[in-house]
């Protein structure tokens, strides 16, 4: 069964943190996060495993945060504001993908602060900043991969017939990521799951009703793991904008079997 995060919800976990000296803001929709309280101690997942991850970012403005890497397959979807993220322009909707011990930054919020969701479908124990971190990456089976998708504008009246475009267009290992309008009423059924290693939906504008009738607004998620049915939704009557971001299948950085 899909793993359903409003954005209400979510609303009571954000709280003040600091990393690589920059203060910020994290709210927590899916999973668990070295910032977030969880009381008696988890068992950690391992590499192996499918385990989602889905955090809020609010950078405030003028912020910095150095290059860095995870221990984990990796989107950030810019959902306000705006920035860089290296040589790269951020603002909504912006899509970021990194494979596992792959460095990417710095990122650099603009003049408005700079807002972006984390998506993981792995665990994670937190970012590795460069070059601190640098030796850590000695030895580590890894694939060095990132991918960005070119920005689409995104608010506006929503179309008259459904719309969709592909982000980031779809890899021969499944990595890939979509962008929905939909029209009141309009009903879609994603990418097959199988496919990939896991789907995260993140509801941009107006909202989708799920078959178990649950109700998605904007800034909530669901993560749909690669052995689940394709997840199908319903847009409800401001119509529906969401975006779905699907995983590469295999993990570079998971020694194979003996």
């Amino acid at each position: 069964m899909a793993v359903l995060a409003t954005g209400e919800q979510a609303r009571s976990t954000r709280r003040p943190i600091v990393s690589n000296g920059v203060s910020a803001h994290l709210t927590t929709f899916i999973g668990s996060n070295r910032y977030l309280a969880t009381g008696a101690p988890q068992r950690v997942p391992g590499p192996e495993e499918v385990y989602a991850m889905a955090f809020l970012v609010e950078q405030p403005a003028g912020s910095v945060v150095q290059a860095h890497f995870h221990e984990a397959n990796q989107f950030q979807v810019v959902v306000a504001g705006g920035g860089r993220l290296g040589q790269h322009t951020l603002r909504p909707i912006a899509v970021h993908y990194s494979n596992a011990y792959s460095s990417y930054g710095p990122i650099e919020a603009g003049e408005e602060g700079l807002q972006y969701l984390t998506l993981r479908n792995g665990h994670d124990h937190g970012a590795r900043y460069l070059p601190a971190a640098r030796e850590e990456l000695k030895g580590v089976r890894r694939r060095f991969r990132e991918a960005v998708a070119e920005l689409v504008p995104t608010g506006g009246p929503m179309p008259d017939a459904a719309m969709t475009e592909a982000l980031l267009p779809e890899a021969a290992d499944g990595l890939g990521a979509w962008r929905y309008r939909m029209p009141p009423g309009a009903a879609l059924q994603g990418p097959d799951p199988a496919t990939g290693d896991g789907q995260f939906w993140v509801v941009i504008g107006g909202s989708m009703q799920t078959p178990d009738s649950a109700c998605l607004s904007a800034l909530s998620c669901a993560f749909v793991g690669p052995e689940e049915e394709s997840f199908a939704v319903t847009a409800r009557e401001a119509g529906l904008e969401v975006v779905v971001v699907q995983f590469p299948r295999g993990r570079d950085h998971v020694p194979s079997a003996a």
